[in-house]
């Protein structure tokens, strides 16, 4: 077969210099490193420690992809290596179970804050103290308990809560965001309720609420916020990790940082507020 002439002319400049670019010829372009960092829609913590990271990491070159799934959708996708990264582990009590099930096929980075607390939480004009309390005042309350997701561990234990003290509520469940809600409608209203809570959350910088006592110790005292990746990232990944290892919030700091992702912007660009307004801090986990 004969080839046109002209077309093989033209093409002949492109042939000669197509690998000159400012580059050798032949000179593979560098990879942008990738994370992907997962988060809870509703979580408060989660959405702020998440959006504050891939900031963190994206100042560092890096190309950060934040994905929204479940608790146990994320667990499922770090054991399977379609994750990266998940920032929100409370643990041990928490999400003790999740991590004995996926054992080796998840690797524990670090803790990120250390005085994380849940429980069933009332407002403070509510004259309550202990849950062990609620049975008498059931009827004020509605006889219900708010509570957030259904498949989440804190509504196992608040089930677990309610048969070990006998109460004469029942648990309704439907998201956080749902419960929010309800919280703010019923203080607005002066009116009781008792809702399953967690604290870092932005909700007791706005309400002033209450932990009941939890003599039982359902819920136990204290759990830790943990970072959770993927079985391999930190050999593939030593710089990311290193960061991760370092990221760490005081109750302060955690404090600021719900209270600024509630502001008006996107979660990305609330994040990047407090960043420039904590470079002392940032330099600590970036290692500057």
């Amino acid at each position: 077969m004969r080839l046109p002439v002209l077309p093989l002319i033209l093409a002949l400049p492109l042939l000669l210099f197509g690998g000159c670019g400012g580059r050798p010829s032949g000179a593979a372009q560098p990879a942008q490193p990738t994370v992907s960092l997962a988060y809870i829609d509703g979580w408060a913590e989660a959405v702020a420690m998440s959006f504050l990271m891939a900031e963190v990491l994206k100042e560092q070159g890096y190309e950060v992809r934040l994905r929204k799934a479940t608790n146990d959708m994320i667990f499922a996708s770090l054991a399977n290596g379609d994750l990266d990264v998940f920032m929100d582990v409370w643990y041990p009590s928490t999400n003790s179970n999740r991590v004995k099930k996926f054992g080796d096929r998840i690797e524990r980075v670090g803790v990120n804050f250390d005085s994380a607390r849940l429980g069933l939480v009332v407002p403070d004009y509510v004259p309550i103290a202990s849950i062990e309390e609620l049975n008498a005042h059931a009827e004020r309350l509605g006889g219900r308990i708010v509570g957030i997701e259904s498949g989440s561990a804190l509504v196992g234990m608040t089930g677990v809560a309610i048969d070990r003290y006998g109460l004469e509520l029942r648990q309704v469940t439907s998201s956080t965001v749902a419960m929010l809600a309800e919280l703010q409608k019923a203080i607005a209203e002066k009116r009781w309720i008792v809702v399953t809570a967690w604290q870092p959350h932005w909700m007791f910088g706005r309400y002033p609420l209450r932990f009941l006592d939890d003599p039982q110790k359902v819920y136990d005292d204290t759990e830790r916020i943990e970072t959770y990746c993927r079985r391999g990232f930190m050999t593939d990944d030593p710089r990311a990790t290193r960061i991760l290892e370092r990221f760490h919030l005081s109750p302060e700091q955690m404090a600021s940082l719900l209270l600024r992702m509630e502001g008006k912007g996107s979660p990305a660009e609330l994040a990047r507020g407090w960043m420039e307004e904590n470079r002392a801090v940032v330099g600590e986990w970036v290692g500057e």
